[in-house]
């Protein structure tokens, strides 16, 4: 396969119509038909369903998207990282959440600063989907907190464990509990939902959400329960409350890397990051 005709599926499976992605392409929809057209021949199998009102993925297709977007990421980052191996000016990127960076990526970076010989290191926080800059290349280092980041294909370090709380408006019935169960929460009609690896979010009747900002908004305004790592204390809305889980799974913080870099900036880091955790 090509990976001219995998950006081409990719395209087609996310829009599930021809026409758009065509137009997000840049190209026209008969040539783009042909190609899928193709590729299913020679693989051999049908990617797609197609009616005269609806595209939709075989689950060979569903397959077929989550190998090519780990491919065309792949490609995406050696020629990231190839290109920033020829700068004059080493540098790293470290990607973490904006909600769970906390103190221990404070204290990261102080120490790290300190240390002789030190490069200048650009902080990446995003909302979701840490992996997602490590693994395209935008990034060369990750903070991640199991078990809700995935750590597979990648190499990693513990640098702390920490508990987790219900987060819930200071007027919920709950609130005022010393302690819950996880059993308890989770019975909770109001308990968000977050998307999973592949976009879905769970079945039941409780809001959806994408990011903590939205989250942290959408308890506060009574709409919303969730779980969450003990570190969002610090960052709690006024008239939230976060009640510790007494039989929670612990949530990790590790400090991953992609396993063929070689970059020395980067192992001095992460033996920073180890050495006081």
């Amino acid at each position: 396969m090509e990976t001219r005709e995998l950006r081409y599926f990719v395209a087609v499976a996310e829009e599930l119509h021809f026409g758009r992605a065509a137009d997000r392409l840049g190209i026209a929809q008969p040539p783009l038909s042909r190609t899928i057209a193709q590729l299913e021949h020679r693989l051999g199998v049908d990617l797609l369903v197609r009616t005269s009102r609806r595209v939709s993925l075989t689950d060979a297709g569903a397959t077929l998207l989550a190998e090519a977007r780990a491919i065309l990421g792949a490609v995406a980052a050696a020629e990231r990282r190839t290109r920033a191996a020829a700068t004059a000016r080493p540098s790293l990127v470290l990607v973490a959440k904006a909600a769970g960076a906390g103190e221990v990526l404070a204290k990261l970076l102080d120490a790290y600063a300190a240390e002789p010989g030190a490069v200048p290191v650009e902080l990446l926080l995003v909302e979701s989907n840490v992996r997602g800059p490590l693994l395209d290349g935008r990034a060369d280092v990750a903070l991640l907190h199991q078990p809700y980041d995935l750590t597979t294909g990648l190499d990693v370090e513990v640098l702390s464990t920490e508990g987790q709380v219900a987060v819930m408006p200071s007027a919920h019935p709950l609130a005022r509990a010393s302690r819950l169960t996880v059993a308890e929460v989770t019975a909770l009609p109001e308990l968000a939902r977050w998307p999973g690896p592949d976009g879905s979010y769970p079945d039941g009747p409780g809001v959806e959400v994408r990011t903590i900002a939205q989250l942290l908004q959408t308890i506060a305004l009574g709409r919303a329960v969730a779980v969450l790592p003990e570190i969002i204390r610090g960052g709690l809305l006024e008239g939230l409350v976060a009640v510790p889980l007494v039989d929670a799974q612990e949530v990790t913080t590790v400090i991953a890397w992609p396993p063929h870099s070689r970059s020395r900036a980067l192992a001095d880091l992460v033996r920073v990051a180890t050495g006081f955790s």
